[in-house]
């Protein structure tokens, strides 16, 4: 029986996740060892791991790392504490394939921690833009520490290879996340309200905003504009946290206040899968700049206002208003996300990040590579030479 590790630092990554999980634990040849690092055991961040164990995955291994600071220097010491529980970890266990997902910098030092084990690394997600973001980074290393690729569109499986990864190594599968759009059953508005304690009123606004790592100095400007255009719509608003990057403290009490002196403004930190997915589904439009705005979003033909640069390179699917910061930028892509007429032109746009059917790809593909030299041993692809004039 081949082990299969997975790592998961967030809600969010678990939540793209769940449907892989799931299938690793139905398949008789595959055995999930799974590590929980990151968010997950922090109770600043809701201690998500309670969410994984309630969903019934039996955890292989917890890495604590991560400081309660979000300045530079704290980000900084938590990759170095993460790196060496990664270290811990394998030395107890190792896995026979470890997977990674994503651009996190908690998910980015397990990556450098297994590379002295051998471990072959499968990263999904790889070969995006976020150019307003650290991640991007992290990304694109995280492509070059792993063994295997699982990405989301022929564009990114191209930049993979233009980075010089073998093809083979390859698959372009879809976004992981998608699948839970063929299992999760969604919450309808009174079960929502039962479950989280609110009121709605009227359609909705969902914010997911998140720090702009590269602009980091300007969290709180860059939201204060975001807040004082909300101001300027009579429509209630439910709040989603940011997560652990630089900055994400300054939003999560600004968040705080806004809420305590506006009634119809809801702050719910966790909402896992099936809630966000529901809120999706009910609500007006999305605000902020978060990958979910981009990928999960347009899938309910939900009109996202994508704000600032934290997205900037990533493939834009037809729901995608793009804003600068300011008040007045943001403002009026609201007034355009809400006008139903932009609604109903998405009934018919095409979803660049496939069909839901990428688990059962990566699991097949999981299960029938050779785990050998080759595998672990990488060699350069480089592009055919350019032929100058």
């Amino acid at each position: 029986m081949r082990t299969i590790g997975v790592v998961t630092v967030a809600r969010s990554d678990y939540g793209i996740y769940y449907p892989l999980l799931s299938a690793i634990r139905k398949d008789p040849d595959l055995r999930l060892h799974l590590i929980v690092s990151g968010m997950h055991l922090s109770p600043e961040f809701g201690l998500t791991v309670q969410d994984i164990e309630a969903d019934g995955f039996p955890i292989g291994d917890r890495v604590e790392m991560l400081l309660s600071s979000d300045t530079p220097e704290g980000i900084a010491k938590s990759m170095g504490l993460a790196t060496i529980g990664y270290a811990q970890s394998f030395s107890r266990f190792r896995p026979d394939i470890l997977v990674l997902l994503g651009d996190r910098f908690e998910m980015h030092a397990a990556a450098v921690a297994a590379l002295p084990f051998k471990i072959p690394l499968a990263h999904i997600h790889g070969g995006e833009l976020t150019q307003g973001a650290i991640d991007d980074n992290l990304r694109h290393s995280m492509t070059k520490l792993s063994h295997l690729h699982f990405v989301a569109t022929g564009e990114y499986s191209r930049r993979v290879i233009q980075m010089g990864e073998e093809p083979w190594r390859v698959m372009t599968c879809g976004a992981l996340s998608l699948d839970n759009l063929r299992t999760l059953s969604l919450l309808d508005l009174p079960e929502l309200e039962a479950r989280h304690q609110l009121r709605l009123d009227g359609p909705f606004l969902l914010i997911t905003f998140h720090p702009v790592t590269l602009e980091f100095e300007q969290t709180e400007t860059q939201f204060q504009e975001l807040l004082g255009a909300l101001e300027h719509f009579d429509l209630p608003v439910v709040f989603t946290a940011p997560n652990s990057d630089t900055g994400g403290r300054v939003i999560f009490s600004m968040i705080t206040d806004f809420v305590a002196s506006h009634s119809s403004a809801a702050f719910v930190p966790n909402l896992g899968t099936q809630g966000y997915f529901s809120f999706m589904k009910l609500a007006a439009a999305m605000v902020g700049n978060s990958s979910s705005g981009l990928i999960e979003a347009p899938a309910f033909q939900l009109p996202v206002v994508n704000v600032g640069h934290r997205q900037e390179g990533r493939v834009k699917p037809a729901n995608i208003i793009d804003v600068g910061c300011s008040s007045t930028e943001i403002i009026e892509g609201i007034k355009k996300a809400i006008e139903p007429g932009f609604r109903a032109g998405l009934s018919d746009a095409m979803h660049p990040y496939g069909s839901g059917r990428a688990s059962e790809k990566i699991v097949q593909r999981l299960k029938t590579v050779n785990l050998d030299q080759e595998l672990l041993m990488k060699r350069f692809h480089d592009m055919p030479a350019q032929v100058s004039a």
